[in-house]
């Protein structure tokens, strides 16, 4: 066993960095509300990936100073570098510095403003054609069909890739990278190596490898035919930098598959959990279909009338708050720093927990009770509600992740009526680096509703 951390650190559990992970990847909420009440404002904590003791902080003016960091003081690539060997080297959540600047820009336009609302019907028309392949008045895993809503979603707002066969061929490679990689294991990079045919890795990295030819394949055939739609990748193929330079192949094929690792089972998962409370509660469902009445967005589910919904709004934020999909946000400092109130040297971990600021009581009262209102109520600071994390390293898709949740649950609120099974309770499970409602977040659907988001009798 390993001692406490050094004195100018805070204190921690003095656990051997593999046997200190396991409840981190297995259990991460009771993990972080144990570390939450033993250790008030901080905790160092040894990683097995980690060369030094990383000090974990949940008070909001300390995430304040994590974020305030610059692109030189600190980086996050070295702490998502475990994600390398499938978004690959030029992704931006592994990229630092000038670099990871550089593709933010080239990134930031196709992902807000005016262009979301061209992807709002495409996302209302999946949501529509998924409801009528559920099952009625029996127990069904929703997060499943969700995955599939957020996953055809990327392949044809992102990809721009519609029906055919090169979209049937590379849905069924993504999702099996997908359902390969939700192992918490492969998080370890002791465990990312090949060890023989038929184990986990190997076959992710050979359905990696046939993906990655049928993207190479369309990006060298959308470059040369200058074929262009309103997509993400087209938008991306005419980008060009500040010196009038356009990304390379390795670069868009590498942000696709980070947009698709950012925007398919975090969404879904957001939006399983969204399900979860609002089906709890006995008014809130009623009252949103009331204000989609009340801002015309029924009966034809009109994307910008949805967008103006504030209790949808504050409804989608509220889950990521209680149910954060991602618990802890890092980053390796470059440079000397002090971060609440600790000295801290070039070379330390620093991490936020996004999911023991969410429930600082002080902050957000009685914190594990699902009230949407506080948001129609309060507007919370850039370093109190963090589920997309902050300052320069802020996820890109925030606006596009939060504008399709809220397409998604109005069109499900108003085109079926739902419930919560009688029995069985509900708890969390980690995927990945997502962490979702165990088996699959099961509901019950009584009987699908008619275009005006009225029941059908």
């Amino acid at each position: 066993m390993l001692g406490f951390a050094p004195m100018h650190l805070p204190p921690g559990p003095a656990l051997h960095p593999a046997i200190a992970v396991l409840p981190y990847l297995y259990r991460p909420f009771p993990f972080l509300e144990a570390m939450g009440k033993r250790y008030p404002d901080a905790f160092t904590m040894r990683f097995p990936a980690m060369p030094k003791p990383a000090v974990v902080f949940h008070r909001p003016e300390a995430a304040k100073e994590v974020f305030a960091l610059g692109a030189d003081d600190a980086h996050a690539g070295q702490v998502n570098a475990v994600l390398g060997p499938i978004l690959g080297k030029a992704s931006l959540l592994l990229l630092d510095g000038k670099e990871h600047l550089r593709q933010r820009k080239l990134l930031m336009p196709p992902l807000h403003g005016e262009r979301m609302s061209s992807y709002g019907a495409r996302m209302v028309d999946l949501t529509e054609a998924s409801i009528t392949t559920w099952p009625e008045r029996k127990r069904f895993p929703v997060h499943e069909h969700l995955q599939a809503i957020t996953l055809d979603v990327i392949l044809r707002v992102v990809f721009g890739i519609d029906e055919g066969e090169l979209f049937d061929r590379l849905r069924e490679r993504l999702m099996g990278i997908l359902e390969l990689a939700t192992n918490p294991i492969l998080l370890l990079p002791m465990f990312q190596r090949d060890l023989g045919p038929l184990t986990r890795w190997t076959t992710l990295t050979r359905t990696l490898t046939e993906a990655d030819e049928m993207l190479y394949a369309e990006i060298r055939r959308r470059r040369a035919s200058g074929e262009r739609g309103d997509d993400i990748l087209s938008l991306l193929l005419d980008a060009r930098d500040e010196q009038g330079e356009p990304m390379s192949d390795n670069e868009l094929r590498d942000e696709l598959m980070t947009l698709l690792a950012a925007g398919h089972e975090t969404t879904a998962t957001a939006l399983s959990w969204a399900l979860r409370w609002i089906l709890a509660s006995k008014s809130l469902a009623p009252r949103l279909v009331r204000e989609l009445e009340a801002e015309g967005a029924l009966p034809d589910l009109a994307p910008e009338r949805i967008a103006r919904c504030a209790l949808l709004d504050a409804t989608a934020r509220e889950a990521l708050r209680l149910q954060p999909v991602v618990p802890m946000v890092g980053r390796l400092l470059q440079k000397p720093a002090r971060i609440g109130g600790y000295d801290l040297e070039a070379g330390t971990p620093v991490l936020v927990s996004i999911y023991l600021i969410h429930r600082r009581p002080e902050l957000y009262p009685d914190p594990t009770r699902f009230d949407p209102d506080r948001f129609l109520r309060q507007r919370f600071g850039p370093h109190e509600w963090l589920p997309f994390g902050g300052g320069i390293r802020r996820c890109i898709g925030m606006a596009f992740a939060l504008y399709e949740m809220k397409m998604i649950l109005a069109t499900i609120l108003a085109r079926a009526e739902l419930r919560l099974p009688l029995f069985g309770k509900v708890h969390e499970v980690r995927r990945g680096v997502t962490i979702t409602p165990s088996g699959g977040m099961p509901l019950v659907m009584e009987r699908r509703a008619s275009g005006s988001g009225q029941r059908v009798n």
